[in-house]
Parts: structure tokens; C-alpha cells; sequence
């Protein structure tokens, strides 16, 4: 079995992969082999395997995982190219991460990824009709809105040099006032659907965190909207979130921002949501 420098099982796992492959579900999941990421002892109890990179998108599987106390096995698939690979094209089409495969059933999608957790754990998405809409509604934001347009804003302002800074302008102007929409929805309320931590929180904090680390960010009103930075360094303080911002293991600091963008545009495509 082959394993990269950092111990992860590379993606070049040909047989696990059609392993998974042979049971992906038509009409519902059949057992494909249980694989762990911690001891041969509780291997045959583990189902979870994670396919993914140091992005905003893969490190929020990573994050739920660790909050929900769920074992799992890593499976770091190095972008710029690794996504392109027969084996794990065939594992998700559109060739992105994070991937999750569950007893033989695969799961795309960063949010849907995060809805399948929660449901399958019983936490982090709560029962009730209104608290679950909640939840379900900054998600879906963060989808739609903080991901896309903090997205364009890093690639236009990092890889791209602020060649067309009328583009770049039109990308800032927007993340900031959406930080100011995040700013308002937090003002008396510790999370983003209420008094309970969420996965719409776990889908948000790591874009909020690249925004605020990377050097041609700075500018981002984080400062200025007092509510959402409350909000972020109470979400950042939470052991299983510094946890999971480790795994898979973050792009060297010399290269994390070069790192993240050739993650993010890899060969010419843009990372998926």
C-alpha cells in the first residue's frame, strides 16, 4: 500500500478504490470495507474514509469529523493534478474534494458532506423544524455567497496579481459587505443559528480564516465588524476545530498561500464548493 511522506495512503490506492467503487449505491449503500485511520484493533468497526487537501472546503470535513468524535481515515489527494486521476475521477466526476465514502456510499459536496455527519451522529443539526431551517440557511449561505465570492477575490488578488483590479474591486466590495451581513446576524447570538455551535459554523470558519491569514486579505473588514470576529475567535479556540485544521497537514507556512491557490485553481479549473 503506498504511502506519502506524511503518512497519509496516497490516492494511487487502486484496489481500495474499486472497492469502494463496486458497492457505490444505485438504490441505497452496501457495505464496502471498513478502513481507520488510528488502530488495527477497531478497524473492523470503522466505515468513513475522507478524501481531501488543506482547503477551506476539505478542512471543514475535518473540523466535523473532530467535533463529532467520529473515526475516520484520511486519504490526502494532492490538487493540481491528483484530482485528475482515473481513480478518483471515477470516485467523484467533477473532480474535486472533499470526497466522504460511508459503508460504500459516496458523498460530494462540501454541505452535503457536513448534512450526512450530523444526521449520522446526531449532532451539530438540530431536529426541530425552525432550529434545523437555521442551520440549513447559513449553510447554504456560506455555500453560496462566502465561499464563491471570498474564492474569486483570493485567486484575483493572489495568482492573478491584481491584473484586473476593477474585477478584484467588484470581489473585495462584496466580501465586505457580506461580512457585514455576517456581522448583523451575529449580534446578540454566540453562533450563526443560535446559542448552539452548528455545522453552518464549521462551514464558515475556515474561509473566514483564510481571509484573515492571507497576506493580500488583510484588508478585510474583520476588525471592523466586532460581532463576527467575537464570533471567530470563539469558534477558533475549540480544541476539535484546531485539531481538524491540522488534517490533512496544512501547507508549509513558506508555501500556504501558494499552496492554497494552486489547491484552489489547480490546472485551470476553480475549486469546487
Amino acid at each position: 500500500m503506498k504511502v506519502d511522506s506524511r503518512g497519509y495512503r496516497a490516492i494511487s490506492e487502486s484496489k481500495i478504490i474499486s472497492s469502494v467503487l463496486r458497492t457505490r449505491p444505485m438504490a441505497g449503500p452496501k457495505a464496502a470495507a471498513p478502513l481507520n485511520r488510528t488502530t488495527e484493533s477497531t478497524r473492523s468497526m470503522i466505515m468513513l474514509d475522507l478524501y481531501t487537501d488543506a482547503t477551506p472546503n476539505g478542512l471543514k470535513i475535518s473540523i466535523a469529523l473532530e467535533e463529532l468524535g467520529l473515526d475516520y481515515r484520511v486519504h490526502r489527494v494532492f490538487l493540481g493534478g491528483e484530482q485528475k486521476t482515473p481513480e478518483f475521477t471515477r470516485l467523484n466526476p467533477n473532480r474535486k474534494i472533499p470526497v466522504l465514502v460511508d459503508d460504500g456510499l459516496v458523498v460530494t459536496e462540501s454541505g452535503a458532506i457536513l448534512i450526512h455527519l450530523a444526521e449520522k451522529a446526531g449532532k451539530l443539526l438540530p431536529a426541530g423544524p425552525a432550529a434545523r431551517a437555521a442551520v440549513i440557511e447559513m449553510l447554504m449561505f456560506q455555500m453560496a455567497s462566502i465561499g464563491p465570492m471570498l474564492g474569486q477575490l483570493l485567486v484575483f488578488r493572489g495568482p492573478w496579481r491584481n491584473r484586473a483590479p476593477e474585477v478584484s474591486n467588484r470581489y473585495f466590495q462584496e466580501v465586505s459587505r457580506l461580512y457585514g451581513v455576517l456581522n448583523t446576524r451575529l449580534a446578540g447570538r454566540d453562533y450563526l443559528a443560535g446559542d448552539a455551535f452548528s455545522i453552518a459554523d464549521i462551514a464558515l470558519l475556515p474561509w473566514i480564516r483564510t481571509g484573515s491569514l492571507a497576506p493580500f486579505t488583510a484588508d478585510l473588514p474583520l476588525d471592523a465588524n466586532p460581532h463576527l470576529k467575537a464570533w471567530f475567535e470563539r469558534v477558533m479556540a475549540r480544541p476539535a476545530v484546531q485539531k481538524g485544521l491540522t488534517i490533512p497537514e496544512p501547507f508549509p507556512p513558506e508555501k500556504q498561500f501558494e499552496g492554497f491557490i494552486k489547491a484552489t485553481v489547480g490546472l485551470g479549473d476553480l475549486h469546487a464548493a
